[in-house]
């Protein structure tokens, strides 16, 4: 346990921001999910503008350090692509 003030305030700091980054990434993965579900249900115009807002969340958590940068950006890059060959082929 915390003894000193300072690793107290660090403590409660770190509760704090815990629950501010699961409340994001939990965000993420659930506007992720409407893109793949969309992208089953072979719906390109749902798809595209679920995509439009998990970009929007992905970059956001990437900034804000909830998710890496890279991560993020794979994500975007591989739901892009799943979402520009669904529009392709029809």
């Amino acid at each position: 346990m915390a003894n000193h003030p300072s690793a107290e305030k660090r403590n409660r700091q770190r509760i704090k921001r815990t629950l501010r980054n699961r409340g994001v990434s939990s965000a993420v993965r659930t506007i992720v999910k409407r893109v793949r579900v969309a992208i089953e249900a072979k719906d390109k115009t749902v798809a595209q503008a679920a995509l439009q807002l998990a970009i929007t969340a992905l970059d956001k958590a990437a900034t804000k350090g909830v998710l890496h940068a890279k991560a993020a950006s794979r994500t975007v890059s591989r739901l892009s692509a799943q979402v520009h060959k669904l529009t392709t082929a029809a």
